[in-house]
């Protein structure tokens, strides 16, 4: 949604005052949170939103009797193990001070960072399975990382205590999609204030901010001092140095725009065209010129990358565009993710030793061991890559030793046995892999009692493997589908063929019983 189109909703504060807004949400906080037992989850990004929305909260049960303070009020974050790093040390601190002034005051507001399992993470998935970096159309990421482990923790609080409530900062003037939705789910309310959550059964949506404006959430926050003892000028600030201009006015009118459009995410993130708020944050302080490597491989890896993609897909099967005969590419090939791997290291040791990173970012993980030990665990034991690559390209990325974990004593292949075979391949890629995968899955089953699905996966290893080369498989791909759209075609004839059989069949059994009619006459 434009400015201009946003600054049309009408500030609320401008049209009854901050105090009466104030007064009346406060209390309409309150009476919600006294309704019943069922226990509140904020979410918490540490943005402006979601700052005024658990502001408003605190201030609301720090108001009530401590015998009133009854229900548990989990604030929830959610670390990708990719956000932003500035935004992600704000909201450590956050919780740090959050969680330290909240026992103080005898409040049940309890901070939770959330973490996606290894599994699931962005690098793991990337380097580690080849899962090209995220378009608008193969949205990979989002619900693994982000939704999941809220999901999860939203759950495990249903499991207990039999239903949620969940508080978020989602507001009618974010966008005319939000705002439709909201206005939905506020015909389907169950409970006042209170609407079914879209996807967790058991589980309710409160927004005590649904028609607050931009500049009303500015004003709030500046002229209402944080409760749990953190800096909302220096929110106000880190939101200044994401806009381009480097500009951020708290407004009452609309000649003047917000910075309500700063965007705080994922510094990989390649949905969005740029990352502005990234860009902005270097553009607009010297003293963040460490961020620069992290920029630098978002938008490398915001590149067209089919050439940096095998032609099969993660199933080995070779599919083709609709429009001509080129190959749909599939993951990274390994090549690719190795390379991306050295990338990430040469970036992370890189900000380490800016001479501008602060102390929080000295240490920074931007891949974290457990990650490392899943990508290898990966590369070796579901792609058969036992050339054991990572330990090689972490120690020369880093100069540190990796400590790599064991995977298998018994493994009598590794790099240099590797390279005696490429060598053998003279350099024929499909047909070394081949090879190495018929001689793991050919090893893993020498010992074993029962062969259950070793023609299976002998059958798969040839299937990915069958071709001569890219032209080759796209060849065949093509006269498969050729063939496919010819058996389509008869098939379709023969069935108009039978239909038109039993049409005429059923006018000629018409034609008879009107003759025996007239005969009858």
């Amino acid at each position: 949604m434009s400015e201009a189109r946003k600054s049309a909703r009408q500030s609320i504060f401008k049209a009854e005052g901050l105090q009466e807004v104030l007064s009346r949400s406060i209390e309409q906080i309150q009476k919600t949170y006294l309704a019943d037992q069922i226990p509140w989850v904020i979410g918490y990004s540490g943005g402006k939103d979601s700052t005024a929305v658990l502001q408003l909260v605190w201030l609301a049960i720090s108001k009530l009797p401590p015998r009133d303070r009854r229900k548990a009020i989990h604030v929830i974050s959610t670390d990708t193990l990719v956000e932003n790093p500035v935004v992600a040390a704000w909201v450590d601190r956050s919780h740090e001070v959050m969680g330290e002034n909240a026992a103080r005051l005898g409040l049940p507001i309890y901070p939770h960072k959330l973490t996606p399992d290894v599994q699931s993470t962005f690098w793991v998935n990337l380097i580690g399975r080849g899962y090209p970096a995220p378009r608008p159309k193969f949205r990979w990421c989002t619900e693994r990382m982000k939704i999941r482990p809220a999901d999860e923790f939203i759950s495990d609080v249903v499991k207990q205590n039999g239903e949620a409530i969940v508080v978020l900062g989602t507001r009618k003037a974010e966008s005319s999609v939000r705002a439709a939705r909201m206005t939905a789910n506020d015909e389907g309310r169950v409970r006042e204030n209170l609407s079914s959550h879209s996807s967790l059964p058991n589980a309710f949506i409160y927004s005590p901010i649904a028609e607050w404006t931009n500049d009303d959430v500015w004003l709030f926050l500046l002229q209402v001092k944080n409760p749990w003892g953190h800096d909302n000028k220096a929110l106000l600030s880190m939101y200044q140095g994401a806009s381009p201009d480097a500009e951020c006015p708290v407004v009452l009118d609309t000649s003047t725009p917000s910075c309500g459009d700063s965007r705080f995410g994922c510094w990989v993130c390649t949905l969005v065209e740029k990352d502005k708020s990234m860009s902005a944050m270097i553009q607009n302080d010297e003293e963040r010129e460490w961020m620069a490597p992290l920029l630098e491989l978002r938008n490398a890896l915001d590149e067209p990358d089919h050439d940096k993609r095998d032609f099969r897909r993660m199933s080995g099967t070779v599919q083709l565009f609709t429009r001509d005969d080129r190959p749909i590419p599939g993951p990274y090939t390994q090549a690719t993710r190795e390379e991306w791997l050295r990338r990430l290291l040469t970036a992370q040791e890189v900000v380490r030793n800016h001479p501008t990173a602060p102390p929080e970012v000295r240490g920074i993980e931007l891949v974290t061991q457990d990650e490392l030990h899943e990508i290898r665990r990966i590369w070796v034991v579901e792609k058969y890559e036992v050339e054991d690559r990572l330990p090689t390209i972490y120690a020369e990325a880093t100069g540190r030793k990796f400590l790599a974990k064991k995977l298998d004593d018994k493994q009598p292949f590794g790099a240099e046995e590797m390279t005696i075979l490429k060598s053998a391949a003279e350099d024929d890629q499909i047909h070394f892999e081949l090879v190495r995968e018929l001689l793991q899955v050919q090893r893993s089953y020498r010992t074993a009692g029962r062969r259950a699905k070793l023609y299976e996966r002998l059958e798969d290893a040839f299937k990915r493997g069958f071709y001569n080369d890219v032209e080759d498989a796209t060849g065949r791909a093509a006269r498969r589908r050729d063939l496919r759209d010819l058996l389509e075609a008869v098939g379709e004839a023969g069935n108009a063929g039978q239909n038109a059989a039993a049409a005429l069949q059923g006018e000629l059994g018409e034609f008879a019983e009107i003759q025996k009619s007239e005969t009858a006459k």
